[in-house]
């Protein structure tokens, strides 16, 4: 089977480097999903204004090739929820080192540009120019599992970071909020803790600085 892109995703997020490592998790941070042709069509989208969110199937383009089995397949991946360090099977994790390199995210919409094939969503955790091949709409009643178990994440922790900007860089013309929400999620590997460590994110064409000491993360500088 052969697929082709129906849309190409722009988000302020230019690498791998600070993404949300699930869709909702950066329910501010707004991206723009572009259909490409034949798709960008008022038709292809009719009917999709009835709906608040969607699927997206996408490529992990910008994973690096593992070496795993004779395939070249990664059977076990390390997630980040435990550390790092601990090892699960590769169908028992979201790692983009798959199989086929396809993710699937849930996204809301936010506007249709039907005219434009244009389609404004937020919380996704693509990169930007990310291959998107399919878009389904999020049906609630066979979508939405709520007493679900979610296996190793229902016993792991995780608390998110305070985030401090000091004011001065309050008055970048980039969205704040998403920055912030994306900050907290902590981007760096979860195996390096150096509090004197600088490290830079790339967001809105700007080069976030920062450092992360105990639970606070403060940035330093937006270039």
């Amino acid at each position: 089977m052969e697929i082709k892109p129906v849309a190409i995703l722009h988000s302020p997020i230019q690498g791998k480097f600070g993404l949300p490592r699930q869709s909702g998790l950066a329910s501010s941070l707004g991206c723009e999903l572009q259909l490409l042709p034949p798709y960008n069509r008022e038709e292809a989208l009719r009917g999709l204004e009835g709906f608040d969110y969607i699927w997206l199937i996408w490529e992990f383009s910008l994973a690096d090739s593992r070496s795993g089995d004779s395939a070249g397949v990664p059977l076990t991946v390390r997630p980040p929820r435990l550390g790092g360090n601990a090892k699960v099977g590769v169908f028992a994790s979201r790692s983009p080192f798959r199989p086929n390199r396809l993710g699937l995210s849930s996204v809301k919409i936010e506007s249709i540009d039907a005219a434009r094939g244009v389609i404004r969503v937020s919380g996704a955790d693509l990169a930007d120019g990310t291959p998107v091949y399919d878009i389904k709409p999020y049906v609630p009643y066979a979508d939405s599992h709520p007493d679900a178990r979610g296996g190793f994440t229902d016993s792991v922790a995780w608390k998110p970071l305070e985030v401090v900007i000091d004011p001065q860089f309050l008055s970048a013309d980039i969205d704040i909020q998403a920055l912030r929400e994306i900050l907290s999620l902590d981007p760096r590997p979860h195996y390096q803790d150096d509090p004197q460590r600088i490290y830079g994110l790339s967001f809105a064409g700007r080069n976030v600085r920062f450092r992360v000491s105990g639970g606070t993360l403060t940035v330093v500088a937006i270039e």
